[in-house]
């Protein structure tokens, strides 16, 4: 009994020790920072925007071209003005309301970009064309609200989205998962913690695997496609609510308690 009390007492220890070392790193984001014009096939529109972060940041893009592919801007999670690069082992939950108005050719939604296209993709996406609400790209799971719970979004309300990201063990056996979560029309609708694969072995270090990798940035997006009658594409991000203590139902096994630590 002694052996295993000291040996529990130890394990408590190391935990903690662990644990006070990794809460030093964990990223504490008091700002976003805007990314403008990374497609700007529209370079004539007139662009404005407003970063009142956590409380409201808009992009406002008043186009009218008849050719080109599209215009396409971005806002990360910044620590003290610069953008912040999560960890594969940083566990997070971002949170924000967006409305979009104008056009029928845009779409916004959350950014949470992969190391390789920290811009553009990693994306769960409203679409104004179809209503259409999905989660692709990057190292995103694929997830669409629409097939699985009949959302669709109309041009002009409010749509909460969520996600949370978990990194557990980062292994085979125990891979980080991510949860997306959407309020709208007074229900809640989530898609449930959803794996990740492997990463590529080959960049292993530095990048990580089972996870969101190393690193990667998370915030949102806009981007109108161009063609058609223009106008202001406007999407508005309000009450953005961020934290690094990510929890998930993943969480909830035999060993719960014990890598609740690690969040």
């Amino acid at each position: 009994m002694r052996w295993n009390n000291y040996k529990l007492m130890a394990f408590g220890v190391a935990a903690l020790a662990m644990t006070s070392t990794m809460a030093l790193a964990v990223p504490n984001p008091d700002g976003a920072v805007m990314n403008l014009r990374i497609f700007d096939d529209c370079f004539t529109s007139t662009l404005n925007t407003t970063n009142n972060y956590p409380a409201l940041v808009e992009f406002n893009d008043d186009w009218n071209c008849a050719n080109g592919f599209a215009n396409l801007h971005n806002w990360h999670l910044s620590e003290a003005g610069s953008e912040v690069e999560f960890d594969n082992a940083d566990g997070w939950h971002l949170a924000f309301d967006l409305v979009l108005s104008g056009p029928d050719n845009m779409e916004a939604g959350m950014q949470i970009s992969p190391w390789w296209s920290p811009d553009v993709d990693g994306r769960f996406n409203i679409r104004s064309t179809d209503g259409e609400i999905a989660c692709f790209g990057g190292r995103l799971p694929f997830y669409s609200f629409t097939a699985n719970h009949g959302l669709n979004y109309v041009k002009g309300t409010t749509i909460g989205l969520e996600a949370i990201y978990c990194p557990n063990s980062l292994d085979s056996l125990d891979a980080g998962s991510i949860e997306y979560i959407v309020n709208y029309g007074g229900s809640s609708y989530s898609s449930g913690p959803l794996l990740f694969d492997q990463g590529n072995p080959g960049e292993d270090p530095p990048h990580g695997l089972w996870g969101l990798l190393t690193p990667h940035r998370i915030g949102g997006y806009m981007q109108n496609h161009l063609g058609g009658p223009g106008g202001q594409a406007i999407a508005t991000y309000t009450n953005i609510v961020y934290s690094n203590k990510a929890t998930t139902a993943t969480e909830q096994t035999s060993w719960g308690e014990v890598k609740s630590l690690f969040r």
